[in-house]
Parts: structure tokens; C-alpha cells; sequence
């Protein structure tokens, strides 16, 4: 099976992707992920204003399957909460990229990014 692993984002490990924009990440689990985890039906997020630390969980997301904690690619402040994603968790199944992201974190330190997986490490890990 064929997961989508767009270019321009850095992996974790765990799962999550980040998207950097100026200062600001956004964070959301990958196609890979939501397909492990099956139909999810619960997101659990931290509230803008609330700091969160690389490799730290700052929420949780649970599905039918299982329920999985959810880890930060950066250090920084979070600026944005996906609140459609608490009312609509399915959202995180259906456009994991897209409408199905979870947070965004005013980071200082951006350079925190190169230690994330490129698009082909993580391709290579979910091989």
C-alpha cells in the first residue's frame, strides 16, 4: 500500500508531520498513521497559550483500534487549536494534510526541524 508522504513537510518518528510557515508550525498525524490507527473518534488537544517541548506528548488522538499519544516536532507556544477536529475527528482520517491538522506552535528555534526525517527517511521507515 501506497501512503502519501508530501515533500515539503518533516516527519517524527511517532508519526506526527510539521509543516513550517514563517515562525509557526503546523502539526498533524500522517497518512500512515491514520491508517494504522483506523477510524478515529477522539482528539485531545492542548489550548492555545499552553507550551509544549520537542519529543514531548502535547495531546492524544484515539481511534477503534487504539489510543495513541501525540508528540511535538518543536519547542514553542501553541498559537492554534484545530477545533474542527475535536467536533469532526474524522477529519483526521479523511485529510490528514489538510482540514485534518491539530495545532500550530510559535517556535523561536525553527532549527529544531532538521532533526525531523526528510520525506525519504520516513518513506523508508514505514517500508
Amino acid at each position: 500500500m501506497s501512503f502519501e508522504i508530501p515533500d515539503e513537510l518533516r516527519y517524527l518518528e511517532s508519526h506526527e508531520w510539521a509543516r513550517e510557515e514563517g515562525g509557526t508550525v503546523r502539526v498533524g498525524i500522517t497518512d500512515f498513521a491514520q491508517d494504522e490507527l483506523g477510524d478515529v473518534v477522539f482528539v485531545e488537544l492542548p489550548s492555545e497559550g499552553d507550551d509544549v517541548t520537542q519529543e514531548d506528548a502535547f495531546g492524544v488522538v484515539e481511534s477503534i483500534k487504539a489510543v495513541s499519544d501525540l508528540y511535538a516536532p518543536v519547542s514553542g507556544t501553541v498559537s492554534a487549536v484545530n477545533e474542527t477536529v475535536a467536533d469532526q475527528p474524522e477529519l483526521v482520517n479523511d485529510d490528514p494534510y489538510g482540514e485534518g491538522w491539530m495545532i500550530e506552535i510559535d517556535t523561536e528555534d525553527t532549527g529544531e526541524l532538521d532533526a525531523l526525517l526528510s520525506p525519504e527517511e520516513y518513506e523508508a521507515q514505514i517500508a
